[in-house]
């Protein structure tokens, strides 16, 4: 049974290529399908703060990537030294750690992101319409790691917040919002609440 779904492509990476590049095409007016936006990455990250020196809780959150992404993660250390942080560049403990996903386990993220843990939010109304950057990328914070449900009560008791950034090839804000309305991400009604 474990083969069979090893070399089964993931429910949605298989519908953008069976149906949502075609869609995506009509839609933007696009000449050529290699014009269509396309999620490259996902990055998942945490930046460790004021407990970059707390051993609990650094392990606490390596547990918590690996769990929700199954993908081991990585520490950052410091690229510059900010003395009013008492960081220094490249020394000490990590200023974060980090998941970067492709491929299968991207889209099997992205699936349970969009169909478990977002509508697990209390008081959810849809994510923030305007945290797309210059190049298109879009950026999603979580207050707490709770909503995923692969982690136990015990593996929340030290609650921190998470950074998800789709990284998507594309031409222009608009494309990139199309694309991940398709895959399900569920934007915020314009004009508030």
């Amino acid at each position: 049974m474990a083969t069979a779904t090893a070399n089964a492509a993931p429910r949605l990476k298989a519908l953008y290529a069976t149906q949502y590049v075609k869609e995506l095409q009509a839609e933007l007016e696009l000449a050529n399908v290699h014009q269509v936006p396309k999620l490259e990455k996902i990055t998942v990250s945490v930046g460790t703060g004021k407990s970059k020196e707390d051993k609990r809780t650094l392990e606490t959150v390596k547990n918590t990537l690996t769990k929700i992404t199954g993908q081991a993660p990585v520490e950052r250390l410091a690229k510059k030294s900010i003395a009013g942080f008492k960081i220094r560049a490249g020394m000490g403990a990590p200023v974060g750690i980090m998941v970067t996903l492709r491929g299968a386990r991207m889209y099997e993220f992205l699936d349970r992101l969009v169909n478990v843990a977002l509508p697990r939010v209390r008081d959810f109304h849809g994510v923030k319409a305007k945290a797309f950057d210059r190049g298109g990328n879009y950026s999603l914070g979580i207050i707490e790691q709770s909503i995923f449900p692969e982690l136990t009560f015990e593996e929340t008791q030290v609650l921190h917040g998470l950074q998800i950034t789709f990284v998507v090839k594309n031409e222009d804000k608009a494309h990139s919002r199309a694309l991940l309305e398709k895959f399900g991400i569920p934007f915020e009604k314009e004009g508030g609440r």
